[in-house]
């Protein structure tokens, strides 16, 4: 951001914090000026070859160092199904919210789901006016939807505190999964499951996930659905940037000797630690809390 009088700064909410960060014009506009001329490495180039690749730099850096988490809450329908946000990537976790707490979900490839074709009473397909096949709700989503939930039972014996299906008065309870003959892993959480569709862009939950709220933590690229003015990058990963795009126009240039790309790919790595080293916010004392539980006997 450009510099502003601390008044601008604290009259202004969307201020806030904005000093930490460097717009992507700026990127583009300091590289063609510092990067870019008849004396420079580079030579001449086209401002849309740095924009495209600053914005690969920009995605390169939220993958792997950035990791900047946006966090997304909202209620789970009857349907068991979450659309993606615009700008997922991947998710860093999903929990469920209960008076407050959250508590976290595990992803379960058992968690049923399909796209199910309609057929005639001849058990031929149907397809609309355009040739497509003719989509409906699949038996394993009518089933998962479906299932009874879960309630706590409070009566005495064994049962007592577990969680099981109450049906026309008789109680039904299911052995935990590996409970006495070895645990799995996979599904070691008394928690509702999910598991993500990719094809399609939702999140499918088990049936334990009606009508609750679940909060998303997920990883973006840093784009912000394409509109440029509003992507930016912290300023302690902006030579990883420059350095990025450097080496990318190198390496699709005619005529540049290879140890000068090679040259300028070590340098994008070696700013990419760098990058990693500063936005991975480690400071000694934290580090000192927790070794100091490295002193305690174990009895």
């Amino acid at each position: 951001m450009a510099y502003i009088t601390n008044q601008a700064y604290y009259s202004d909410p969307n201020n806030s914090g904005d000093y930490q960060y460097v717009s992507l014009s700026d990127i583009v506009n300091n590289f063609m000026l510092m990067y870019v001329g008849d004396d420079k490495l580079i030579g001449v180039t086209k401002r849309y070859n740095v924009l495209f690749h600053a914005k690969r730099a920009i995605q390169e850096l939220n993958y792997d160092a950035a990791r900047n988490v946006k966090v997304l809450e909202i209620n789970v329908g009857e349907d068991l199904k979450l659309v993606l946000p615009p700008d997922y990537v991947n998710y860093a976790r999903i929990s469920m919210e209960v008076e407050g707490t959250l508590f976290t979900l595990s992803e379960n490839m058992n968690v049923n789901y399909a796209q199910a074709y309609l057929k005639d009473s001849s058990d031929n397909i149907l397809y609309d006016q355009n040739g497509s096949v003719i989509t409906g709700t699949s038996e394993l989503d009518i089933k998962r939807i479906q299932g009874y939930p879960q309630t706590l039972f409070t009566g005495e014996g064994w049962a007592n505190g577990r969680w099981g299906w109450n049906i026309d008065d008789y109680w039904y309870f299911n052995y935990d999964l590996g409970g006495y003959f070895g645990l799995n892993s996979e599904v070691a959480n008394v928690n509702p499951t999910f598991r993500i569709d990719k094809a399609s862009g939702v999140i499918n939950f088990s049936s334990g996930m009606s009508n609750r709220l679940v909060v998303i933590e997920y990883i973006s690229d840093g784009l912000e659905n394409g509109d440029d003015d509003a992507v930016k990058v912290n300023k302690l990963a902006e030579d990883f940037i420059y350095s990025y795009i450097k080496w990318a126009i190198l390496n699709n240039k005619v005529g540049v000797q290879e140890y000068v790309v090679r040259r300028a790919r070590e340098e994008k790595s070696a700013m990419l630690r760098n990058a990693k080293i500063r936005l991975s916010n480690i400071k000694p004392n934290r580090i000192l809390m927790v070794l100091r539980n490295q002193g305690n006997w174990i009895k």
